[in-house]
């Protein structure tokens, strides 16, 4: 989570607002660690929020323990034991007395502890109940001695577990909590949402839900606190997406506020495409493009996202784009988050645009030495349209006069690339930012878009071009891997191409490198009569890029690759996908993946082959993959597995950390958050600013670029 520590200068009557250094206690080192989870005020402190709560209000009898519990109990222990079989470990049973008998293991000690747990002594222990070969059992539970004749002394609430850090440990943060809370003022001065709007939306005190969370009653319903969805934690979600609502608005107006060249040109050069096209538009496609020819015209900043799924036709909508920023004499930049992707544009736009008498500059990390001085003197000189990797982003290019920018793949980018290359087309004579064009084929979902892209007008393509066949789906057990290798086998005799995916859960390239390798050594050895070729993230661009192309020309039988292969690859006569591993990939990746068969006329298949046993996260996806191939539904079922940030690949943004809301979770708040929003924005700007700061701070900026 990124620092929250910019502050406004006045509200210095705020005790939220005071420096953590003043709370008692509070000396340089733990104000570094509380520094290092994003905690520099005591507001933050407030806002930090529980993960999740443990029961230690009472005592479960050992007779009564369950398997999958997390409860608190008392015994004597009755047998110490220190085992060195395959690890050391301790084993310490303790009873009640009455035959029942609970086994604590350690598999990390020190003798001073094994001192301390003799026969006879007393322990009150804390942890999940598993089933042990003996009877039940605690793996390193908390455990503290009770001295003889010492009542056993339980908690008077819910015990919250906070997000931690390195050395600091979770009592010393709940007695920092505390200290803050202390100094929680009442609703008047602590309230930011308008009374009115808080009546009119039902919204409860923000206070009493603030100490509710923090401090649950012994009665607190549990089951509803672990699932997010108590009032109180409701009240702070709804409070969480508005701060987040209002920061993309803020930032949209921001932009909008500025002025952009209006490209409109006479549509000579757009006529030419589309008259040299081999194909005609779709009606989505149609509908989407004049969407976006309707933004370009205008004066002010086109923030619009087109999303469509694998091979609906976003590339041609991107050029005809390209096209109006040329005829209004201004340059046109896309980049692409990999060199494989944005290798894919630049063939097509120099396929597209070069008859037409437009040069198509290329500028990738791999555009080294006396080519890559002339290429940035080219872009610097006015070329008219530039493909690229984040290398466009990069200090050193600079742009005569960028009209346009289009990003692909939008969420593969950190949140600083994106605005740098913004920043980039910005021509400060002027004070003339770029329009901005930002192109996914993961479709996002509904709830997801009103949340994560406020700040962006949505167009979907949602019809994919005639002559595309449903793609069947099936998964398979690993141990049926010698079938599916005859029927690729098969297909490779009947003149079709296969994919045959290696997905690896190791970040490491080389252990996927490896894995190809292997998989690519088997399947030589198994189809002597094909050619096999090898793709993977090490071979160098022009290897990788040879091998693409020999298969694309049908020279290769069946194409070896990690997932490189996700985006940017067409070969309508590849028409089965081999996915090793399949089980280990988000949906969203399987779908990509898939995209790339089913592009010709020929009936096609992706087999999704698994290492058993399943998880239950696993089968569900797979389950998902079989039964539809509707891009946006696979979307909102991602979403409803894996959640926001994995699902937009966020994670390395800081975008979308949510402390305490769930999007899939609480999406029926969002059109009250939308209101409330609206109304705090054109009432209460103030109000609205300080929420932000208080919930996003600092990072608020890079909230969505």
């Amino acid at each position: 989570m990124a620092p929250r520590n910019a502050r406004p200068s006045t509200e210095s009557t705020d005790p939220g607002l005071a420096p953590l250094s003043s709370l008692p206690g509070v000396g340089p080192a733990l104000a570094a660690a509380l520094e290092r989870l994003g905690l520099a005020c005591v507001q933050d402190l407030w806002f930090h929020l529980p993960l999740r709560y443990e029961d230690k209000t009472c005592v479960t009898a050992i007779a009564d323990l369950r398997p999958g519990d997390r409860v608190q109990v008392v015994g004597s222990i009755e047998e110490v034991e220190r085992g060195f079989r395959y690890r050391p470990q301790l084993k310490v049973a303790i009873g009640d007395g009455a035959g029942h008998t609970l086994q604590l293991r350690f598999f990390h000690f020190r003798r001073a502890q094994l001192e301390q747990l003799q026969p006879g002594t007393r322990l009150l222990c804390f942890g999940e109940v598993r089933q042990g070969a003996h009877g039940p059992e605690m793996i390193h539970p908390q455990y503290q001695r009770i001295g003889d004749g010492e009542a056993v002394a339980v908690e008077e609430r819910l015990s919250p577990i906070y997000p931690t850090t390195e050395g600091l440990g979770q009592k010393r943060l709940a007695g920092v909590v505390a200290k803050a809370l202390a100094l929680l003022p009442g609703d008047a001065q602590l309230e930011l949402i308008p009374g009115a709007l808080c009546a009119d939306h039902g919204l409860t005190s923000l206070r009493d839900a603030l100490l509710y969370v923090h401090r649950p009653p012994p009665d607190a319903a549990l089951a509803q606190l672990v699932q997010g969805r108590h009032p109180a934690q409701q009240r702070l979600a709804f409070e969480e997406l508005l701060a987040q609502h209002l920061s993309l608005k803020r930032l949209r107006a921001a932009v909008r506020h500025r002025h952009a060249p209006a490209l409109g040109g006479d549509g000579t050069l757009q006529q030419a495409l589309h008259a040299a096209l081999p194909f005609r538009l779709t009606a989505a496609q149609q509908r989407v493009t004049r969407e976006v020819m309707a933004d370009l015209a205008c004066p002010k900043p086109m923030l619009r996202l087109v999303q469509g799924d694998v091979g609906s036709g976003k590339t041609v909508v991107a050029a005809l784009a390209a096209l109006a920023a040329v005829e209004s004499g201004r340059q046109a930049a896309l980049v692409a988050p990999t060199e494989l992707l944005a290798e894919q544009h630049l063939r097509n736009f120099r396929h597209w645009l070069e008859p037409l008498g437009i040069e198509v500059e290329w500028l990738a990390g791999k555009v080294t030495g006396k080519a890559r001085q002339k290429a940035l003197a080219r872009v610097a000189e006015g070329a008219p349209v530039v493909v690229g990797t984040h290398a466009l982003m990069q200090e050193g290019v600079a742009f005569a006069q960028l009209g346009l920018v289009i990003v692909d793949e939008q969420h593969r980018f950190g949140v600083q690339q994106r605005l740098s290359l913004r920043d980039k087309g910005a021509d400060h004579g002027s004070g003339l930012v770029p329009h901005q064009l930002v192109l996914t084929a993961t479709p996002i979902p509904r709830t997801l878009a009103m949340s994560a892209y406020a700040d962006l007008d949505v167009s979907s393509i949602d019809e994919l071009p005639p002559g595309r066949t449903p793609v069947q789906t099936v998964a398979v057990s690993n141990a049926r891997r010698a079938e599916v290798i005859e029927r690729i086998h098969a297909a490779c005799r009947g003149g079709q191409q296969v994919y045959w995916v290696c997905t690896l859960i190791e970040e490491s390239e080389q252990l996927r490198a490896q894995a190809a390798e292997v998989a690519h050594a088997e399947l030589s050895a198994a189809l002597d009569d094909c050619r096999v070729g090898l793709v993977h993230g090490r071979m160098k661009s022009k290897e990788k890029q040879a091998v693409m192309d020999a298969f694309k020309a049908g020279e290769l039988a069946v194409l070896v690759a990690t997932t490189v292969i996700e985006v940017g690859v067409d070969v309508p006569n590849a028409s089965l996908m081999v996915i090793e591993n399949s089980e280990r990939l988000g949906l969203a990746q399987l779908h990509q993946l898939r995209g790339r068969v089913g592009r010709g006329a020929v009936a096609s298949s992706c087999v999704l082959l698994y290492q058993p046993p399943l998880g239950q996260l696993a089968r569900e996806r797979l389950q998902v993959m079989r039964e539809t191939s509707d891009g946006f539904r696979i979307a909102e079922k991602d979403l409803e597995l894996r959640g926001p940030g994995e699902v937009l690949g966020t994670r390395q943004t800081g975008q979308l950390a949510f402390r305490i809301a769930d999007l899939a979770r609480d999406a029926h708040l969002l059109p009250a958050v939308q209101q409330v929003g609206e109304r705090m924005l054109a009432k209460n700007p103030r109000e609205a600013e300080r929420l932000v700061m208080r919930w996003i701070g600092a990072s608020a900026r890079y909230a969505q670029a």
